[in-house]
């Protein structure tokens, strides 16, 4: 066929069935398909682009040391083959900022944070760079908005890190450009839109702080949480994030089960929490399932923290002191999460079963059933500093989740005012939620006090993930 010989992007309908196939987590069937395109057209540069989207998925859910290593020499030789690519293509430099981005995610999940570090570097330069030379092609602003928002929101421990390396941006001009890409209504952006929806509700959940909006996104746009395995994670994992976790069971249970999808443990990791959440008898068969098949590290010591959880408050001390053994032997550190269970496990102190109770149900969204616990206590009633402390924290997150903002913020206040020199992440996380209770009442001067506060509360549990949370809240209170 004539042309066919020239090394260029040729996004025909298998390589696009393979894309959406791909994005849905259906990943058999894309082989297929690019095992066919290559054979026909082996200078087709959008099966190198795909085989990447392949080993990105793969290797971010499962995060399996073995492939890991099988794919990493690969990284360099699709960035060489993409770059042969006609200069004329917005595909070029778009598809080598795209594989770049996905192997800095990947690296993360491998502890290789400096190479993770240049590729988001480089994946910012070279999308800027297209965007320059093609500032019409609606897929740049899929991932520099997201970038940018990103940038805006570095944690000081990492700062130096943004500065050497050149990123920069702001979270109200990356939030226009992601919007931007939603709306376009060109082929690219047709091609390109569940991944930028994926970003959008991740980024509006976390970093805009409008987990309600996200939410109502998730249901306007009717995504297809059935037979896409990648928006019922997301939908699954937002829910659970957002004290829903009985949404989050019934979207696990109700995604279409077959054999063409990435078998990946995480659904058992997400449905064991959102047992947990609601002390049920069940939870442990999920942790259990998770911890044997997962071959990755992120999350392994809080995954064995809850199961120990779950049998300290069914009086089994023994298999509790067992995954507190675990806690410390398996996993790593690198996830705020990890370090707080490798800290808890190492103290050896037993935690208190009602407030253990209130945290979870207050965690999965059951409120009322957390408050009932807690009701006609007081800070007082616990001799412990630490338990003083959780009690009012967790008073304040129960009340701040009914509705009283004013009792939410006055246990905040106690607990910024008792904890903020301590190690617990109880009073930076009081500072944070007061700021956003202030942000959503229009009360901006207030807020931004709060988040500043938050930033400035240092050596405890959670710190970079609080310190990024309020940073992005400074952010947007920008100016208002």
């Amino acid at each position: 066929m004539p042309g066919q010989a020239q090394q260029d992007f040729r996004f025909n309908d298998r390589c696009y069935q393979a894309y959406q196939h791909i994005i849905a987590l259906r990943l058999q069937p894309a082989i297929k398909l690019i095992a066919a395109e290559k054979a026909a057209d082996p200078n087709n540069l959008a099966t190198v682009l795909l085989d990447n989207y392949i080993d990105f998925f793969t290797l971010f859910f499962n995060e399996e040391k073995a492939a890991y290593d099988r794919a990493k020499p690969l990284r360099s030789q699709r960035l060489e083959r993409l770059a042969t690519a006609p200069k004329t293509s917005p595909l070029r430099l778009f598809s080598q900022a795209i594989v770049h981005l996905q192997w800095a995610a990947i690296h993360i999940k491998f502890n290789q944070k400096w190479a993770a570090g240049w590729d988001f570097r480089d994946a910012f330069k070279l999308a800027h760079d297209n965007k320059e030379k093609f500032p019409g092609f609606s897929p740049n602003n899929m991932i520099t908005g997201p970038m940018e928002m990103v940038a805006s929101t570095i944690p000081k421990s990492m700062r130096w890190l943004s500065s050497v390396m050149g990123l920069s941006g702001t979270m109200q001009q990356g939030q226009l450009q992601l919007h931007q890409f939603l709306q376009a209504n060109d082929y690219w952006g047709k091609l390109f839109r569940q991944e930028g929806i994926f970003y959008h509700c991740y980024l509006q959940n976390y970093l805009l702080n409008q987990p309600e909006e996200a939410m109502a996104f998730i249901e306007q746009q009717q995504l297809d949480l059935v037979n896409n395995h990648l928006f019922a994670y997301m939908a699954a994992n937002l829910h659970l994030t957002n004290k829903r976790s009985r949404t989050t069971q019934v979207i696990i249970q109700q995604r279409k089960q077959s054999a063409d999808y990435l078998i990946t443990p995480v659904w058992d990791f997400e449905m064991a929490y959102a047992k947990l959440f609601h002390l049920e008898a069940d939870a442990h068969v999920y942790f259990l399932r998770f911890l044997q098949h997962f071959k990755g590290s992120f999350y392994v010591k809080d995954a064995w923290l809850k199961l120990g959880y779950h049998y300290f408050l069914q009086g089994n001390m023994p298999q509790y002191r067992f995954c507190m053994q675990q806690v410390i032997a398996k996993g790593n550190t690198l996830a705020d999460a990890d370090k707080r269970a490798m800290k808890e496990a190492k103290a050896q102190v037993l935690p208190n079963p009602m407030l253990l109770k209130a945290r979870l149900l207050s965690d999965g969204g059951y409120s009322q059933e957390a408050y009932q616990l807690l009701e006609g206590k007081s800070a007082n009633d616990f001799a412990d500093v630490a338990e003083r402390l959780e009690f009012a924290y967790r008073l304040g997150r129960i009340y701040d989740d009914l509705g009283y903002d004013d009792r939410a913020l006055k246990a905040y206040d106690y607990t910024i005012a008792q904890g903020s020199l301590r190690t617990e992440y109880y009073a930076a996380r009081s500072a944070l939620q007061a700021g956003m209770i202030c942000e959503k009442t229009g009360q901006f001067g207030k807020a931004r006090a709060y988040f500043q506060k938050a930033m400035d509360m240092q050596n405890h549990d959670y710190e970079e993930s609080i310190e990024q949370r309020a940073k992005a809240g400074l952010e947007r209170c920008k100016g208002k």
